[in-house]
């Protein structure tokens, strides 16, 4: 572990931001109804949201270490704190996964066997153990106290599994995964049983290798997820029943014999709020469907693709979006209308995290960005190593990241790509 000084970036451009109060408590829409899970986006509607946490006015690095390694271009693993916030779970892109104290003491760290392109999709905790899929095509089970492996489901036992990006989702004794199959390029969406890893029930439905992780309305009973095919495919939840499939514009050459077309991959994973659900595509286009039906309420449209991840404020009804031509918006959840953009610098694919006054966004020009909520005023900005684009993680005044390795001529095809330095992973607490 390397502890580091301030890396802030100061400029005339930081504002700071006004002062927030903390939500007195956080309902199980944004969380989840359990109190001993924990999981990517912080709950099932995975809406990114955290009304119980300020983000400090002025930060500075309190540890960091060395946990990507690969040049793979999918938004890295974001970390993941136990129930009781007193274990960090980092997954890097060479198949370790990493247990850190909020205060920088290695718990644990445990070598999987996804070794070549490692985690980018997050893992789901629930009580002593948390569950990740892997680029191997295998899941995993790790004991949270001591990194043992509880069990491994191997990709022979999922259909022969190409890889799983997407992040557990946990309700009611169930894990739901998305996987990923190649000839033909297609997925599936999994029901597995987290004490044995058995698989329970599969639909294989899917095209185009998907890498969002699947949503779970309660309100509406809807499961849900997006695929590179440009399609957000829904069933109803618990039945798994299939109930609608959304197209978005896909234009592009024709794939597996017809099967789909390339041109709108959906990269990032559905936030549900009050019955609709907020996506994006690389059809340059931000969707709001109705979960009862898969109609589209409105689009937004944008001059590039989008591939992050949106969160959404459930209380005033804003939902933000990352977008390739490096801006953050904040677009009004019922109107579609754009109340402020902000230039963050480069491409945003990662997760979007919005706290009780503030909206965190890692960009391609490596820095990690503090926005005030209501104006799109940059509070402050963090200088890094590489590429931010896990998600953002507060939890009791820390924030937790992780970024891309730096490489050189990595889109040189005619030089050699030499990794400069590997990404770390970061812990961000306030200067106050």
């Amino acid at each position: 572990m390397d502890t580091l000084g301030t890396i802030v970036d100061p400029s005339e451009d930081d504002t700071g931001c006004g002062t927030a109060k903390p939500a007195a408590s956080v309902s199980e829409y944004a969380t989840h109804p359990k109190s001993d899970v924990s999981l990517f986006r912080r709950g099932l509607r995975r809406l990114g949201y955290y009304p119980d946490e300020v983000v400090p006015s002025s930060v500075s690095v309190n540890w960091t270490f060395p946990l990507n390694y690969v040049g793979h271009t999918a938004a890295k693993s974001s970390p993941v704190p136990t129930p009781d916030g007193e274990t960090i779970i980092f997954a890097g892109d060479t198949g370790w996964v990493y247990a850190y104290a909020p205060t920088g003491e290695l718990q644990w760290s445990t070598r999987t066997g996804a070794t070549e392109k490692g985690f980018h999709g997050s893992a789901a905790v629930i009580d002593d153990t948390a569950y990740i899929g892997g680029y191997d095509g295998d899941l995993y089970a790790l004991d949270v106290k001591t990194g043992d492996l509880v069990w491994r489901t191997r990709s022979r036992d999922l259909e022969g599994t190409l890889a799983i990006g997407s992040s557990p989702a946990y309700y009611d004794g169930r894990l739901y995964i998305i996987a990923e199959y190649g000839a033909p390029s297609s997925g599936a969406l999994w029901e597995i049983d987290p004490e044995t890893g058995e698989p329970t029930w599969s639909d294989d439905r899917i095209w185009g290798q998907p890498h969002p992780s699947p949503t779970i309305d309660l309100e509406t009973g809807r499961i849900l997820a997006g695929s590179n095919d440009g399609v957000v495919y829904c069933w109803k939840f618990p039945s798994l029943e299939f109930a609608w499939s959304f197209q978005t514009n896909a234009d592009g050459e024709e794939q597996e014999g017809g099967a789909f077309r390339k041109g709108a991959q959906i990269k990032g994973t559905v936030a549900a709020h009050d019955g609709y659900g907020y996506v994006g595509s690389w059809d340059e286009t931000f969707y709001c469907l109705d979960l009862e039906d898969g109609s589209e309420v409105w689009s937004f449209d944008t001059d590039r693709s989008i591939m992050s991840n949106p969160a959404v404020d459930i209380e005033e009804d804003v939902v933000y979006m990352g977008n390739d031509d490096g801006y953050v918006y904040a677009i009004d959840a019922k109107s579609g209308e754009e109340l402020w953009s902000a230039d963050v610098g480069g491409r945003v694919i990662g997760a979007l995290t919005v706290t009780a006054g503030t909206v965190l966004a890692g960009s391609y020009d490596s820095h990690l960005y503090a926005l005030d909520k209501e104006t799109g005023n940059r509070c402050w900005r963090v200088a890094n190593r590489g590429r931010v684009t896990s998600a953002p993680v507060p939890i009791d005044g820390r924030i937790y990241y992780a970024e891309r390795a730096v490489f050189s001529n990595y889109y040189d095809g005619e030089k050699e790509t030499i990794l400069e330095e590997p990404g770390h992973g970061y812990c961000l607490v306030g200067d106050e």
